[in-house]
């Protein structure tokens, strides 16, 4: 009786993958066994693990994932078919409250406690890079977004001739953002002078970077950068970085900050009678929320946009236009559209294409391969990872504006579609002084 109770507790204990690696001889029967056991059932299963910052500073991101998940598990009830038999799909959605330890945590337990057959996530390289780990480690099949493709592949320290073996990625890059910035900065009567603000993490970094980064394409374009050099996430002081950029001129602010710091920066600019007349920042302007925190002072205000109802896309998995989606969630919630919105939704599109081409859905491998062959229209455009830019990555396109009153109302206003005509502008860029 020891003896069983000891084996139950082992196989309780041992992962499927983990088994199917150190098991040896006669135990190679066993996977078989469940192979025909699950590919037989009237109703085989096929888990998909999520991971998005639900909490934390950076909960923005997943505002939306209420909505999108239910939506998706909707559209995924009456199962996906693949080679002629309908697998039920089931969502596992864990929080990694915007902490990359955390990230890491719950999707370890998905890969090796909930045994999901393929693991998805989004939301910046503290969530995206720590997930795409575990699951390159574990060999699971990862699908990843809304992270620049830089900060995700050389922030896992990527190598373009190799690439990873599981793990895939599609967004744009910093060399899409820094082109989009500086269509939008062509004004007369703005001095080229621009003021950095490049946080110690993941993103800062990267967008501040002497060669992949900022710098370099600035000074090219005949920009002057002043960058007093990276300062620690959540700080409550940016009187050096203010008093620094005061001293050079900067008419132009930019740099990728969470939202918090930049409403500390904001706040303080306006108190030491810094007055910028463009402020462009990654991250933290991407919201409804945070514009609606600052009140006046959030009107003019400049980003990326990655995605707006107006998009001239829809999507492979329910049909939906990007305005059908966007008006979806605003229906349901209340809330106006967010950025995140389509990017969260193309995810589970492009695992629903994986799913039902994959040649054998037990085996990991299969599904990288469906992955790595994927091409498909998207609610954020094409996703193809034949046409790089490094193995692994595949680009979204990607314009820039302003948040505008239109209507009574804020909104984000395509200024500038340079880089990416497909998107139509809906407005002209103001200064903000």
């Amino acid at each position: 009786m020891a003896t069983s109770t000891g084996t139950g507790r082992m196989r309780a204990l041992v992962s499927r993958r983990s088994f199917l690696t150190a098991a040896a001889g006669a135990a190679l029967a066993a996977p078989a066994i469940m192979r025909h056991s699950r590919a037989y059932a009237e109703t085989p299963k096929l888990r998909i693990g999520h991971v998005s910052p639900r909490t934390g500073p950076l909960a923005g991101f997943a505002e939306a994932d209420d909505h999108i998940l239910a939506g998706i598990s909707k559209a995924y009830s009456g199962g996906i078919d693949n080679n002629g038999r309908a697998w039920a799909i089931e969502i596992v959605s864990k929080d990694s409250q915007s902490n990359p330890n955390r990230a890491a945590e719950v999707a370890s337990e998905l890969i090796l406690k909930e045994e999901v057959d393929i693991i998805v996530a989004a939301s910046t390289p503290d969530t995206v890079n720590p997930v795409s780990d575990q699951a390159e480690v574990n060999g699971t099949p990862c699908i990843t977004t809304d992270c620049p493709w830089q900060p995700y592949f050389f922030g896992r320290n990527g190598n373009p001739d190799t690439g990873f073996r599981s793990t895939y990625h599609f967004f744009w890059g910093l060399e899409d953002v820094i082109a989009s910035f500086l269509a939008l900065w062509q004004h007369e009567g703005v001095a080229r002078k621009v003021g950095g603000l490049f946080p110690n993490d993941a993103d800062g970094n990267a967008w501040g970077d002497a060669e992949r980064g900022f710098p370099k394409p600035l000074g090219e374009a005949g920009f002057t950068l002043t960058d007093p050099g990276r300062y620690q996430p959540m700080t409550d002081d940016f009187t050096a970085q203010i008093s620094a950029f005061k001293a050079a001129g900067a008419e132009i602010v930019t740099g990728n900050m969470i939202p918090p710091d930049f409403a500390g920066f904001w706040s303080q600019a306006g108190q030491q009678g810094f007055r910028p007349k463009i402020v462009t920042i990654g991250k933290a302007l991407l919201f409804p929320s945070v514009i609606e925190s600052l009140g006046e002072r959030g009107v003019g205000l400049s980003s990326e946009i990655w995605w707006t109802p107006n998009h001239p896309f829809k999507s492979s998995l329910t049909d939906e236009s990007a305005r059908q989606l966007a008006e979806s969630y605003t229906a349901a919630t209340g809330r106006p559209w967010t950025q995140p919105i389509g990017f969260k939704h193309a995810l589970f599109e492009v695992a629903a294409d994986v799913i039902r081409r994959a040649e054998d859905l037990e085996d990991p491998e299969a599904i990288v391969e469906a992955i790595r062959a994927t091409s498909l229209n998207t609610i954020v455009g094409p996703v193809d990872w034949s046409k790089g830019p490094v193995k692994n990555v595949t680009k979204t396109p990607l314009v820039a504006g302003q948040w505008q009153k239109q209507g009574g109302r804020v909104d984000l206003v395509v200024t500038t579609n340079a880089n990416a005509p497909q998107i139509p502008v809906g407005g002209e860029f103001v200064l903000l002084a």
